[in-house]
């Protein structure tokens, strides 16, 4: 059955990506790509295996439930981090896949060396330490602690990687904030190698940190929404152009594209609402097309009478409120728009585009917000 809209996937624009952030980082650390919130709405088993083919081997997420997809959709050799919350009911399937992950509890570890034991086969771990976000690391005691049980396990525990959280080096304002953080991760660095306790990686950056401080990129570079051709922040493009002088290059290039199709036109006079209510009333004779989705598919009701999608290339405004699964636009000025005919939501359609920012100006919404919030029903496809 033909869903009512698709998404269309670029994969040369994703190699653009990753090798614009390759160039940043230079070729020793390792690219990490996070693909939460099932690949910020791009669609895990669609995009892995587009990774993949743009060299990139390693995977973080939020949960063991999207370490469970990457793992369906990933290669054997594929390496996957998980991030976030890591039940203790999980930790087995886990570690006997080999899966990685984060460890700031304490007890997180002893239920982990437990289990690994149990199964003969060791937990790979990565100690994330507290540095000045005051959300999830290990405090100096509890690193203390690991450590001792490290020690005292070494063929249980795999001691992987130290890693910490940024606490907003996307904007600049914070860039005292994010210099003390890292000034304390490299305290907790030098304590561990004291402690004759080395971890195989030593990773602090996102994207922001990889494109304005390529300096933190250190072991590996976890890459979130720059590998899908967004700017973390106006703060980081803005340094990044500054950087560049006069040379006006586009190195992130948008992999998503969103379309759909008109499903209807209708003939409307003037003086006549339009839709439910009375949000907007025609000042003359109009010409509109009705769409077949709404906001349970992610469009957002905040762009009702604001937004606009693409029709045989040209811009046809939002009229009238978004629906659950309907909204119309205005298509007078587009007489040779017909039923059937292609809209693009979120892209490029002859001349013109729509960003993902046209609707997050209007919405209020994040980037990373919006895109993440796409339903997964929505089919995803790979384009060259």
């Amino acid at each position: 059955m033909k869903h009512t809209s698709i998404i269309e996937l670029s994969l040369s624009a994703l190699k653009n990506n990753i090798n614009f952030i390759r160039r940043r980082i230079g070729k020793e650390a390792k690219i990490c790509s996070v693909v939460k919130a099932n690949a910020y709405g791009h669609g895990i088993s669609t995009y892995i295996p587009m990774l993949e083919k743009a060299g990139v081997k390693y995977f973080a997420v939020a949960s063991s439930f999207e370490a469970d997809e990457v793992y369906e959709a990933a290669s054997p050799d594929a390496r996957i981090m998980i991030m976030g919350i890591l039940y203790d009911r999980d930790l087995e399937e886990i570690i006997g896949k080999g899966m990685e992950f984060y460890v700031f509890h304490y007890d997180k570890l002893v239920k982990a060396v437990e289990i690994a034991k149990k199964l003969g086969k060791p937990a790979k771990v990565h100690l994330e330490v507290e540095t000045g976000c005051n959300r999830t690391g290990l405090s100096q005691e509890d690193l203390d602690n690991c450590i001792k049980l490290m020690k005292k396990n070494p063929e249980w525990v795999e001691f992987v990687g130290l890693c910490t959280h940024f606490a907003g080096i996307e904007s600049l304002s914070n860039h005292f904030r994010t210099t003390r953080q890292y000034v304390r991760y490299k305290e907790f660095l030098s304590y561990l190698k004291k402690k004759k306790m080395e971890p195989e990686l030593r990773h602090i950056a996102c994207s922001a940190a990889a494109i304005a401080f390529p300096d933190t990129a250190l072991d590996m570079v976890r890459v979130g929404v720059a590998q899908f051709g967004f700017w973390p922040s106006p703060d980081v493009y803005n340094l990044y152009i500054s950087e560049q002088g006069n040379r006006r290059e586009r190195p992130l290039k948008r992999v998503i594209t969103w379309k759909t199709d008109i499903m209807d036109i209708k003939h409307v006079q003037e003086h006549e609402f339009i839709g439910y209510g009375t949000s907007y009333q025609a000042q003359r004779d109009m010409r509109v097309a009705v769409l077949p989705l709404g906001y349970s598919n992610g469009y957002s009701r905040s762009l009702s009478n604001k937004g606009y999608v693409l029709i045989h290339g040209r811009k046809a405004p939002i009229v009238g409120l978004i629906n659950m699964n309907l909204f119309t636009v205005d298509i007078t000025h587009i007489p040779e728009a017909q039923l059937g005919d292609e809209v693009v939501l979120i892209g490029k359609q002859k001349n013109n585009t729509i960003s993902v920012s046209s609707f997050t100006n209007f919405s209020n919404q994040l980037n990373n917000e919006l895109i993440s919030r796409l339903p997964a029903a929505i089919p995803r496809v790979a384009k060259v």
